[in-house]
C-alpha cells in the first residue's frame, strides 16, 4: 500500500511541474508546448466536462485519414521526381513500383492477357454509338501501351494504344473497385505512361464523343521502367532515332507507317516475281572471296575450318550458278554487308533483290522492273500516281529508256563512250578522260558534298576505267534530278 501511495504522490508531481511551466509560458506557445509535456510524461489529459473522450473508431479514422495524406504526399513525391530526376533515378522509382505490385501478389510482368478485339475493331463495330450512350451487353478485352493518363477526382481517362489504333479508357472508382478493391488508388500511384495494360469492360461513348472502354478489370502488363518523350516534341534526336529505333517506333506514326509500307513492299515483290514463274532461293552469307561487286567486304574467322571468310557483298555469282545449273528465273530477297561508309541514306547491311532470268537480256529486265514498279506502288500507295519530295510522278505512263552515257552527257555535256569509247577519236586516251571528269565535276555538280566525293575518286582511283568515269559522273550530276 505504502508502494502504491508513493508511485501516485511521484505522478502528481510529474504533472504539476509541466503545469506551472505551462502557466508561465506566453499565450502564443502553450498550446504547442503543452502537447509536447504530456507527450513525454506519457499521462493522457482528462477531458474537459461536458466533452466526449475519443473513441476507438475515431482513432482508427484519424490513423487512415494519415495514412492516406502519407500516400497523397508520396505520390506527389513521386510525381516530382519523375519530372526532374536523371533517368536513372526514374528507373530505380519505378523498379520500387514494381515491387509494390509484387508485394500485392501481382505480377507486374504478365505471361499473357486473353484479348477479344483490337481498338481499330472496336471503332468499327461501335461506330453505331451516339455521344453519352453505352452499351451495356457488350464485354470486351483490350491491350495496349498508355499514352496518355488524366486522373479527375474518383475518375481517370487512359489513352491506350495498340497495334491497330488507339482508344480510351474510362475508369469510373466504383465501377472498378467493385470487382478489384483498391485498384484506383494503384491506378493513380503506380501506373505510368508507357506501361502496358489491359483492360475489360463494356463500351461507351462519351459526352464529348470519344469511344471508350468502361473498365471493370485493369491489370497491369508490362511495367516500363524509363519515360517516354515529351508528348508534344516528340523524338527530336535523330541520332536516337536511328540508335533506339524501337522510341521512334513508339512515338512516331509515321515511322510505324513506313515499316509497314516496306513489309507490304517486300510481299509484293516476291509475289510478283513468283507470278511470273521465278523461283526465290537462299545462297551462302559466308564465301572465301567476295564477289559481284565492287566493296570492301566484313571479314570474319570460322574456327572449325581454321580459315577466314567474308561476308557476302552481293548475291549475284551464286545466283548465276543456279542459272547454270538449270534454274532459267531465280532471284533472292537477302542481306547484303558491306564495308563501307554509314550515313542516313547508306547502311553497311541492307537488303537488295537480284533477278535473273535465262534466254533474256537488259530489255526484258526493263519490261519486268516496270511492272515490277507498278503492281508495288499499287498495293502499297493504292495508287499509280505518287508523290516524291514535291513532285508527282505518273507511274501508268511508258517509261522513259535512256542509256548512262546519255544522261551524263545531257548533264555535263561531256559523252564518256563517244569521245574516249573504243569507237571514239581519243580512244584509250583514260588519263584525259579523267581530266575532263574532274572539271565536269567541279563545273556542273550543285551539290558541294556529292561533288567533293566525286572529285576524290577521280584524284585518287588507281585502277582508272569508262565505268568509273560513268559512275563517278552519275551519281552528283543525275541520280539527284531523277
Amino acid at each position: 500500500m505504502q508502494v502504491l501511495q508513493g508511485q501516485m504522490m511521484h505522478k502528481a508531481a510529474t504533472l504539476v511541474s509541466p503545469a506551472k511551466q505551462f502557466a508561465a509560458l506566453p499565450a502564443q506557445g502553450r498550446c504547442r508546448q503543452l502537447v509536447h509535456c504530456c507527450a513525454t510524461s506519457g499521462v493522457q489529459t482528462p477531458p474537459k466536462p461536458g466533452t466526449a473522450a475519443v473513441g476507438t473508431s475515431d482513432k482508427a479514422k484519424g490513423k487512415q485519414q494519415g495514412k492516406q495524406q502519407g500516400q497523397k504526399q508520396k505520390h506527389g513525391k513521386q510525381q516530382q521526381l519523375q519530372s526532374t530526376s536523371s533517368a536513372e533515378d526514374i528507373r530505380a522509382l519505378r523498379i520500387d513500383k514494381a515491387e509494390q505490385f509484387r508485394q500485392a501478389n501481382q505480377e507486374p510482368y504478365a505471361y499473357r492477357f486473353d484479348r477479344t478485339h483490337y481498338t481499330s475493331e472496336l471503332q468499327q463495330l461501335y461506330s453505331h454509338l451516339e455521344n453519352g450512350q453505352e452499351d451495356e451487353q457488350a464485354s470486351v478485352a483490350v491491350a495496349g501501351r498508355i499514352v496518355a493518363r488524366r486522373v479527375l477526382g474518383k475518375l481517370a481517362f487512359l489513352s491506350l494504344r495498340d497495334d491497330k489504333g488507339q482508344v480510351q479508357l474510362y475508369v469510373d472508382k466504383a465501377c472498378l473497385e467493385q470487382q478489384q478493391p483498391g485498384r484506383f488508388a494503384q491506378l493513380k500511384n503506380l501506373f505510368d505512361i508507357g506501361d502496358i495494360v489491359g483492360a475489360k469492360g463494356s463500351v461507351k461513348r462519351t459526352d464529348k464523343g470519344e469511344l471508350s472502354v468502361l473498365a471493370s478489370d485493369l491489370s497491369l502488363l508490362t511495367k516500363s521502367l524509363l519515360p517516354l518523350p515529351d508528348k508534344w516534341h516528340g523524338l527530336a534526336d535523330v541520332e536516337k532515332r536511328y540508335r533506339q529505333r524501337y522510341i521512334d517506333l513508339i512515338m512516331s506514326e509515321e515511322t510505324r507507317a513506313t515499316f509497314r509500307a516496306r513489309s507490304k513492299l517486300i510481299s509484293v515483290i516476291r509475289r510478283h516475281l513468283e507470278d511470273n514463274g521465278f523461283l526465290e532461293v537462299e545462297t551462302p552469307v559466308l564465301e572465301a572471296v567476295a564477289g559481284g561487286a565492287d566493296a570492301r567486304p566484313f571479314v570474319t574467322y570460322h574456327n572449325a575450318l581454321g580459315k577466314p571468310f567474308a561476308l557476302r557483298i552481293a548475291t549475284e555469282l551464286h545466283l548465276k550458278r543456279m542459272v547454270v545449273g538449270g534454274f532459267e528465273r531465280v532471284f533472292e530477297l537477302g542481306r547484303v554487308f558491306r564495308n563501307e561508309g554509314v550515313s542516313s541514306r547508306h547502311n553497311p547491311e541492307f537488303t537488295s533483290v537480284e533477278v535473273y532470268q535465262a534466254y533474256a537480256d537488259y530489255t526484258d529486265m526493263m519490261d519486268l522492273t516496270e511492272a515490277l514498279l507498278r503492281t508495288a506502288a499499287k498495293a502499297v500507295c493504292g495508287s499509280l500516281t505518287i508523290s516524291y519530295q514535291g513532285a508527282d510522278i505518273d507511274l501508268s505512263q511508258p517509261f522513259r529508256r535512256v542509256s548512262m552515257n546519255q544522261l551524263v552527257q545531257d548533264a555535263t555535256d561531256l559523252d564518256v563512250l563517244g569521245t574516249w569509247g573504243p569507237a571514239g577519236s581519243a580512244a584509250g586516251q583514260l588519263e584525259e578522260a579523267r581530266r575532263a571528269a574532274l572539271e565536269a565535276v567541279q563545273r556542273c555538280c550543285t551539290d558541294r558534298d556529292e561533288a567533293r566525293k566525286a572529285a576524290a575518286k577521280v584524284c585518287f582511283a588507281v585502277h582508272w576505267t569508262l565505268s568509273n568515269i560513268l559512275n563517278t559522273l552519275w551519281v552528283p550530276g543525275c541520280s539527284g534530278g531523277l
